[in-house]
């Protein structure tokens, strides 16, 4: 059996650290908002290259808590890709505002070209998404901003490293919005044993709203500010992700390779392969292709004992948890790349044997 990740060879290969992590921690007793969660804030922050961060218990909460900084809410309108995980709009209407969808390109991410058309004088914000470890082009997107004076929330849940070259320089995704989101729920590329997130900031005048709207609004013991929420990272989940930060761009960069030896052991056959603009640099959390015989090539690759998924079968502009929220709305790529994307097996640990038995037997399939 071949899974799509493989979560137990990630831990045993720094189950030591951890666990000697874990002992110190436990030992201490200081088990929120101490060493190791304030360590890892300024670790992680610094890695994006951003001012501020703040560990928080999901990239669900990050995204919410950014958008309630930002003070948008109710009547409020949020420009996001409906090709995305249900979260992305899920935290929008959380925080009392409107998700619209637009369309995404070749690259899966939302189209610039798409944005203008659907602006109207409640839009306050856009949540580009960078999707299956792919930077959106932000570019474009900062541009409309800054023209139309709306805010920049970067959802970054599967971009932990990416990079994105801004005309002059390369600058790791998350760094470029108002905030930024990541989860590092247990299957992202920086992942906790569980659940865990983290929101991002440059702006001196919304980071510390951010800080005292996870713990409760809370500006002194028992002294509420505002009515926040319970989400703080723990320190045991912060001593896994230090732990992890370290090895993060070397397993980046083994999935590189997997990615490559993919690309060159499938590009004969009858599968769209992953398209990477000129302007990105990807840390692979999926490795996706495209066929209209997506349906029968997963049967087929379970009954050999390859894990593969789809990331996402159903649109949220189609999800009946958001029915009577949007408005109905047509999305050509959106529509036509969820009935054929296939997610392919990629860790850092996979071995070549694995990789070419993957390949090898998507050949078998077109073959037949």
């Amino acid at each position: 059996m071949i899974p799509l990740v493989d979560l137990r060879a990630q831990y045993e290969e720094v189950k030591e650290d951890i666990q000697k992590g874990w002992t110190s921690a436990l030992d201490s007793m200081n088990l929120y908002l101490g060493p190791n969660v304030r360590g890892f804030e300024k670790d992680f922050s610094n890695y994006i290259g951003v001012k501020y961060g703040f560990g928080v218990d999901s990239g669900t909460d990050a995204l919410y808590i950014g958008l309630k900084t930002l003070g948008i809410g109710e009547e409020d309108e949020v420009i996001l890709p409906s090709f995305t995980f249900f979260a992305s709009p899920e935290a929008v209407v959380l925080a009392g505002a409107k998700p619209v969808f637009v369309d995404i390109d070749e690259y899966y991410t939302i189209n610039p070209d798409e944005i203008e058309s659907h602006l109207t004088k409640r839009t306050k914000a856009i949540m580009p998404v960078h999707l299956y470890g792919v930077p959106a082009n932000m570019n474009p997107i900062l541009e409309i901003a800054e023209r139309k004076g709306l805010s920049v929330i970067e959802d970054s849940a599967q971009a932990h490293g990416a990079e994105y070259f801004d005309g002059k320089e390369w600058k790791k995704a998350g760094s470029f919005g108002d905030v930024s989101a990541f989860s590092f729920y247990l299957s992202k590329n920086l992942s906790a044993l569980g659940e865990g997130g983290c929101i991002l900031t440059n702006r001196e005048d919304i980071q510390k709203g951010i800080d005292i709207m996870r713990y409760h609004g809370q500006i002194t013991k028992y002294e509420h500010k505002l009515i926040g929420m319970n989400s703080r990272l723990d320190e045991l989940q912060a001593v896994v992700l230090r732990v992890k930060l370290e090895k993060l761009d070397k397993w980046n960069e083994k999935r590189g390779e997997i990615a490559e030896k993919y690309n060159e052991m499938l590009k004969d056959l009858p599968v769209q392969l992953p398209v990477i603009p000129d302007y990105a640099h990807p840390v692979w959390h999926l490795y996706v292709i495209r066929t209209e015989r997506r349906d029968e090539l997963m049967k087929y690759l379970k009954e050999q004992g390859i894990g593969v998924g789809i990331h996402y079968p159903i649109p949220c502009h189609k999800q009946p948890g958001l029915a009577d929220i949007i408005d109905k709305t047509v999305l050509p790529n959106t529509e036509r790349f969820a009935k054929e994307v296939l997610s392919l097996p990629i860790y850092p640990q996979m071995a070549e044997d694995k990789i070419e038995f993957v390949a090898e037997t998507i050949k078998k399939f077109f073959r037949r």
